[in-house]
């Protein structure tokens, strides 16, 4: 079955896991890979989340008191990479523009 395209938020969400990372520290890291652009409240975050451990495209690393730690797996990595390809064929496309001077 055919990827369906990921949110914006779902991206940043997968790509800030290329290392394990926190709530805290994935709103932090989300923020700085997109140059502020994108801010991401803790709710919409949980969410996110909550889906992509449902879907298997993210897991649980370590859990404390106080904090989960999570990273992606396999299916996680292959799907982050198909978005990205999915992403670069848009670009390309895109590069239409350019030739027609808008």
């Amino acid at each position: 079955m055919e990827q369906q395209p990921m949110t914006e938020a779902m991206y940043y969400v997968l790509l800030a896991l290329l290392r394990p990372l926190h709530g805290y520290g994935l709103m932090q890291r989300i923020s700085q890979l997109s140059g502020g652009r994108l801010t991401m409240s803790p709710g919409t975050l949980y969410g996110i989340l909550s889906r992509l451990q449902r879907e298997g495209l993210i897991r649980l690393e370590d859990q404390d008191a106080r904090r989960k730690t999570y990273a992606l797996t396999e299916e996680g990595k292959a799907a982050l990479r198909t978005e990205y390809a999915r992403l670069c064929r848009l670009v390309e496309d895109g590069a239409l523009l350019k030739e027609e001077g808008l």
